[in-house]
């Protein structure tokens, strides 16, 4: 068994740091359409929207929810609502969605691994989705966390990059790191996926979780995972190569279907 990796003490500052620097380019991006969303768009993907199922009337904790759309999009759909990011400006954009748009979801800025004690056992589901694990170091602590807001039957839904797009260098021409969390990737970070153009430089701290950690981080709390699905293609048009699939989403082209692209969970608390 390997050495886990170390991680550095300043990572949490770090990454808040590059997601602050990150939001006011996000805000006013094509990828993510704050406008089309204030219209009365949604921000939620098939894969997840089949999952979560019917979730009016349910209390929903979305974890590393960023500026808020999805979980402005949960409100809409009749949930209770609570996000919770690391990036206090992020936090600050999505409580201004919020009352601009009217509606009643909470935000809370925390780090997920240290969720606040009010928020135990209070929810129905708890979701996460699209590029949130890898800023974790510990996916045990993660699953401890998740287990500990979640109410008798109550579900985690996550939709997720699969940890094999994480082990190739940006162009997908060579493995760059290692598929189990080995080392800690650290990196300058220039521009972003939501504004490529932005000058934006960053340094940001992260991990790859192999299917196995994060399936097993879940079984070691007890859940009993429901659902375990991979895609061939990415919801997002967020990585260098990809071009619109065939059935939808988006495929790299120099090997389409041939990398699976996402992952999706669904597991329970007994």
């Amino acid at each position: 068994m390997s050495t886990p990796p170390t991680i550095p003490p300043d990572y949490l500052e770090l990454n808040r740091r590059l997601w602050n620097a990150k939001t006011a380019f996000h805000l006013a991006s094509d990828f993510y359409d704050v406008a089309g969303f204030a219209a009365g768009q949604t921000s939620l993907n098939p894969p997840e929207l089949q999952l979560l199922g019917d979730v009016a009337g349910q209390h929903i904790l979305h974890l590393q929810c960023h500026f808020g759309l999805d979980t402005l999009s949960l409100a809409r759909m009749g949930a209770h609502v609570t996000g919770v990011d690391l990036a206090d400006q992020a936090i600050a954009a999505a409580r201004a969605l919020n009352a601009q748009l009217g509606l009643a979801a909470e935000f809370v800025q925390a780090d997920v691994l240290a969720l606040p004690a009010h928020l135990n056992g209070q929810f129905d589901v708890v979701f996460a989705s699209y590029g949130v694990l890898g800023w974790l170091p510990d996916l045990t602590q993660w699953a401890v966390g998740v287990a500990r807001c979640l109410r008798p039957s109550g579900r985690l839904v996550l939709v997720e990059f699969h940890p094999a797009v994480w082990m190739f260098d940006n162009d997908f021409t060579r493995i760059e790191y290692s598929y189990f969390n080995r080392q800690t990737i650290i990196e300058q970070e220039t521009g972003t996926y939501a504004d490529r153009a932005a000058p934006l430089h960053e340094t940001s701290v992260c991990w790859n979780h192999s299917l196995g950690e994060v399936l097993g981080a879940l079984l070691g709390q007890g859940l009993a995972v429901r659902h375990f699905e991979e895609y061939d293609y990415s919801c997002y048009d967020c990585l260098n190569g990809l071009e619109p699939a065939p059935d939808g989403g988006y495929q790299l082209a120099h090997m389409p279907g041939k990398l699976p692209l996402m992952f999706s969970v669904v597991a329970q608390k007994l």
